[in-house]
């Protein structure tokens, strides 16, 4: 028998939840039973799906033994368990790159970081928070030979041959101090029932039981065997029946989540298609939510059989931060992953099922908008991946995104933009491109504020991408305030005459600065800047253009700016008065550089900003 070490992630994460996660160590028997039960869902789906496996005897069950006097606890399932390469794969090493994310995710709240372990898939080793010593006999199904994996979570751990009479996996735990609370009966039918009384098998405990001898007047040990749970789908009740508690049980039994769900919503559908959903949206966005290998949280089931945990076609991309089942009752039980994508009975579901989420989300940030104000904090960005995305829902999720704006403080709606609009007021308007306090301090807002018309201020850096395909919201159009068309809410503030004496500078600025713009004019959008700068409707921004290189298109085309120059400033008006003055091209360069600037555009060329700068300096000191 050769000692193996553990993976250095594997030691690292023992000792923090051995020396730092006590906060919570009965988990220890929620983590080992939903592992137990994934293995049961796994075997008994083979069972009825695969030739090879539908002659195997399959007699689901979890069984809890303790002994009290010598404070141990023995966890055994009848599952698909695992052979010799399994367990190596399993208990010695982290196979999910997002689990070294644990690690670097700890928050030193001994609560919070208890909550990592499950949702990060790495539960079993939280049975070192309660054992110095732990033993895994596993026979895989389908094979004959078992095996037995033991570790103290220090030393590494070692694996010999071992025997067992069915498949299915065997953990034997010997209760350290902190464990030793764990050898009570009583305490382990209390864990069973607050975590895993809605697991789909049954769990069993055995234990010595004191029952009253009446003939000798005292207290005898039996040893018994009882059922500890419910043992049934949860969501196949009736919401009738189901208290706020039996929910949460059930997410927190799901989910490896220790808070509550903000919310859930439980549908049963009958008629065409015959299926029931349980939805949760949890409290705190996944820490895994941004990283392309994200761990999907909607299990699909068939007719109560499980049958797949990790398909993403179950839910839109969007929608990734929702947890919960899906049971359908007219999927084949061998349908799969590739099938799936196919599947017009899963397209059916799913479309109703993201139809559902959405509008019960509308439901409850008409009458919940404290309640929504939390759901939106953790996943706004979300929405609006959806907003770019999902074109048959877009109406919805632009109801559902929240923004902000240069009227209100905190964050609002569209509705709420719109219910404040001017009564003559045409369009809706946005700006993007950079941090808020750069955008509330840009000169395309100058105007805006000046006519009292709001703006909705977009800071995220992918609403660049959302909105730009977004170009109405009900039947208003919605306007970018830095593309060079005006809206009609604009077009009364330059006169002809204005734009037309101003015509000699504009050839000027023009012909100074040749092809580093499209084209210079004058601005009716401005108020109290000297210029800025403004996008053809067709073309991406000059924000945009960056963030398409930064994504790797280097080969998109650059396209040049529009200069506006505001005709009532006293710069521009003086600019105009000495046309052919020696400074008038160093002031062109400069009011395109202040304009790029105040876009939050990098200069090309810093040196002869600065030098241009200095001489106007010279000449005005």
């Amino acid at each position: 028998m050769a000692k193996q070490e553990f993976q250095t992630e594997v030691s690292q994460l023992l000792q923090l939840i051995i020396h730092s996660l006590y906060s919570h160590p009965e988990i220890f028997l929620r983590e080992l039973i939903s592992n137990s039960s994934d293995a049961l869902d796994k075997l008994r789906h083979l069972t009825l799906t695969d030739e090879t496996f539908k002659s195997l005897p399959f007699d689901p069950r979890i069984s809890l033994e303790l002994d009290e006097e010598n404070k141990t606890l023995t966890l055994s399932d009848t599952g698909i368990g695992m052979n010799e390469e399994d367990l190596i794969a399993n208990l010695g090493t982290i196979a999910r790159s997002g689990t070294k994310n644990f690690l670097a995710q700890l928050t030193a709240d001994a609560k919070k970081d208890s909550n990592l372990i499950g949702q990060f898939g790495v539960g079993f080793y939280s049975a070192f928070m309660v054992a110095d010593r732990v033993e895994v006999v596993s026979r895989k199904a389908g094979e004959e030979q078992a095996f037995r994996w033991i570790s103290d979570g220090k030393s590494g751990f070692d694996i010999e041959p071992a025997s067992r009479d069915v498949a299915g996996t065997t953990i034997l735990l010997h209760f350290n101090e902190e464990g030793a609370q764990y050898a009570n009966s009583w305490r382990l039918q209390e864990i069973v029932k607050k975590y895993s009384n809605h697991i789909a098998f049954p769990i069993f405990l055995t234990y010595d039981k004191s029952e009253w001898n009446e003939e000798e007047k005292k207290s005898d040990k039996i040893r018994t065997t009882e059922q500890v749970n419910a043992a049934s789908a949860l969501w196949r009740r009736s919401k009738n029946e189901l208290k706020d508690e039996d929910y949460k049980e059930l997410y927190k039994s799901i989910t490896g989540d220790y808070a509550d769900p903000l919310f859930w919503f439980h549908t049963r559908a009958e008629g065409s298609l015959d299926y029931t959903t349980l939805f949760y949206i949890p409290s705190k966005a996944p820490l895994d939510l941004y990283q392309s290998d994200y761990k999907v949280g909607v299990k699909l089931y068939v007719k109560r059989v499980f049958i797949l945990d990790d398909a993403k076609e179950l839910l839109p991309q969007y929608l990734r931060f929702v947890r919960g089942i899906i049971d359908s009752e007219d999927l084949p039980l061998n349908v799969s992953r590739e099938l799936l994508q196919q599947n017009r009975v899963l397209t059916s579901i799913r479309n109703a099922s993201v139809k559902k989420i959405l509008s019960e989300l509308k439901n409850i940030a008409t009458n919940k908008p404290e309640e929504y104000l939390k759901f939106i904090t953790e996943f706004n960005r979300p929405l609006k991946e959806g907003v770019h995305g999902d074109y048959a829902n877009r109406e919805t999720l632009l109801d559902l995104v929240r923004v902000k704006s240069t009227k209100v403080d905190g964050l609002t709606s569209f509705a709420d933009v719109k219910s404040r609009m001017k009564e003559d007021q045409k369009s809706l308007y946005y700006i993007t491109g950079g941090a808020e306090a750069l955008l509330r301090t840009s000169p395309l807002l100058e105007i805006y504020k000046k006519k009292g018309i709001e703006v909705i201020i977009l800071d995220d850096d992918i609403d660049e991408i959302v909105f730009s395909g977004v170009d109405k919201y009900g039947d208003l159009d919605l306007k970018a305030v830095s593309k060079a068309s005006t809206s009609d809410d604009l077009k009364d503030e330059t006169e002809p005459d204005q734009a037309e004496a101003l015509k000699p500078l504009l050839d000027k600025l023009k012909a100074t600065l040749g092809d580093r713009v499209k084209d210079v004019r004058a601005s009716v959008r401005l108020a109290d800047s000297p210029s800025c700068i403004v996008s053809d409707e067709e073309e991406p921004s000059l924000q945009m253009q960056q963030m398409l290189r930064a994504m790797g298109q280097t080969e998109m085309p650059a396209s040049k700016p529009t200069l506006e120059i505001n005709p009532d400033h006293e710069i521009v008006k003086k600019l105009l008065a000495r046309i052919d003055d020696v400074t008038t091209e160093d002031a062109a360069w400069l009011l395109l550089d202040q304009a790029l600037l105040m876009e939050g555009v990098p200069l090309l060329d810093p040196a002869s900003f600065v030098q241009r700068l200095n001489r106007i300096l010279n000449l005005s000191i």
